[in-house]
């Protein structure tokens, strides 16, 4: 977690995120800045599916994909649409500690027998399930992750600004994540 930048101040918002969606994100979220009116997104928020994250951000701010892991790969028409058509030009990539998506396979029959237990599924069919999705879907260190996916990002969608941040599930902070 060393490579985490804290951002309790405007100042320690990085210069080239200042007076950007994704500065803006920081102010509301970190530093309380009063949340303005908005009638259209200015940012594309990609964050993990864990009920334990809430963003303090104002309505209409941000269009927001939800994705085990804040893994886009899966969701990339949906970032393609909120580009083209939602007219954003920034992207945060928001990640996690304690991701459910690091180590799958430590939480394997537990899946599978919440399959069986609580959807009523077949074992077999239960356990098929695991071993063609979880490789997909793993993404192993929260923080190379984002880091990863930033990068992937920023290939695909070369004119778009791509931020990768965390979220402190302890603290409900966000914090950017160092890419030196």
């Amino acid at each position: 977690m060393n490579r985490l930048i804290n951002v309790s101040s405007k100042d320690d918002i990085p210069t080239e995120y200042k007076e950007t969606p994704i500065g803006k994100l920081l102010e509301y979220h970190n530093l309380n800045r009063p949340l303005d009116t908005y009638i259209d997104a200015e940012l594309l928020i990609g964050m993990c599916m864990d009920n334990r994250k809430k963003l303090q951000i104002p309505n209409n701010f941000s269009f927001i994909i939800r994705a085990g892991g804040a893994n886009l790969r899966y969701s990339e028409f949906k970032v393609s649409y909120a580009i083209a058509v939602g007219n954003v030009s920034h992207i945060a990539l928001i990640g996690h500690n304690n991701c459910g998506m690091v180590n799958l396979s430590a939480r394997k029959e537990l899946f599978i027998q919440g399959l069986v237990d609580k959807a009523g599924w077949d074992r077999e069919w239960a356990e098929e399930h695991f071993m063609n999705f979880a490789p997909l879907f793993e993404i192993g260190n929260e923080i190379d992750f984002i880091l990863s996916e930033t990068v992937r990002l920023r290939n695909r969608y070369p004119k778009i600004t791509v931020a990768p941040l965390m979220y402190l599930v302890e603290t409900n902070k966000l914090h950017f994540i160092s890419e030196k």
